[in-house]
Formats: structure tokens, sequence, C-alpha cells
């Protein structure tokens, strides 16, 4: 479902993107090329600043984000999910936060209030908060890090979790080609 936020704002989503009919955007959020929207995904950009300001969710070009994901802001903060990332099923991402390019987020993982860095690797049922990750970093499945001094453990990201990421996009970019496809025969 495509539907406005309080303020009149309407979701503005490329043609060449597949939006799954159970999942709902709703209000200020940009959705690049090719980019995959799974089954029973919310992206809500509606709560405003103090101010009545909202910033925008994002999300860049050939971008899977899969079943059940959740991406929300607090006070319209801005959430930017790069080019070619991939969100797993039922993560949440709650901004403000900025997630870089070529980034992997495993299931149930919940990032907030936060930067991760292009080339970033977050393992399965992760919390990753009020931090800077820089990019090319590695956390492992079940981690927690609460700051900045709580990464001084993380190792960079090995070659076969980012190989791992790349074919994790190029399977959800032939699910848009498939399922726009589909959409054309209803």
């Amino acid at each position: 479902m495509i539907r406005k936020n309080p303020q009149g704002d309407l979701p503005v989503i490329h043609e060449s993107a597949y939006v799954d009919q159970t999942a709902i955007v709703c209000g200020k959020v940009f959705i690049g090329e090719n980019v995959f929207i799974g089954p029973y995904v919310v992206i809500r950009a509606d709560e405003v600043d103090i101010n009545g300001g909202m910033e925008p969710i994002i999300i860049g070009s050939n971008s899977n984000i899969q079943d059940g994901v959740v991406v929300h802001s607090k006070a319209g903060g801005k959430v930017v999910i790069g080019e070619s990332t991939s969100i797993a099923h039922r993560s949440i991402i709650h901004g403000p936060c900025e997630v870089g390019t070529k980034v992997f987020i495993g299931f149930n993982s919940v990032v907030f209030n936060c930067t991760v860095g292009d080339g970033c690797v977050i393992r399965h049922n992760s919390v990753v908060e009020n931090c800077h990750l820089p990019a090319n970093f590695h956390i492992p499945s079940t981690t927690t890090i609460h700051s900045d001094a709580d990464l001084e453990l993380i190792p960079k990201v090995s070659a076969d979790a980012s190989s791992f990421s790349e074919s994790v996009v190029m399977t959800n970019l032939e699910l848009v080609k498939g399922y726009k496809k589909l959409s054309n025969e209803f």
C-alpha cells in the first residue's frame, strides 16, 4: 500500500522498482531504480521534529528491503540506505540513520541512530546503535554495539563476507525483474 503521511507527503518510487502489494510505504520516501521491497515491509516517513519538519527516507538503486523489514525514523530524522545494499528479513532500520553502499544487514538486526560505512556486514541478530561504523567492518552475529568505543574489537570485513553480500544483491535484482513481469499479468 502506497499512502500519504499526515503532512501530505506521498512516496516517490522509481518505475523500475518492485514493491510487494503487502508492503506499506508511507510519506516522504524516495525509492530508487531496481529496488526490491519484499512482502510485509513497512517504510514510514511520518513523524515530524519539534519545528514540524521532516527529513526523507531514501533507498538507493539496486538495494533490497526483504520480508518484514521496518524502516522508520523518530522526530523526522533522515534515513538513507545506499545503493546495492541488502536489508535482510525482519530487520529494523530506525533513524536518524545512514547506511552506506554495498552493505549487508542480517536477519533480525536492529540499526539505530548511527552511520554504517560502505561495504560493512552486520550479521544476524545484531544491534548497532549510537555509533559511526567505518567502511568494511564485519559485525559478527548476535553482537551488540552501543557506542564507538565498542568498535575497537571488531575485525574488517573478509572477502567471503563481502562476496556473500554481492550475491544477495544480484539475486534480488533478478527478483525485481521476475516480479515486475508477473505484475503485468494481473
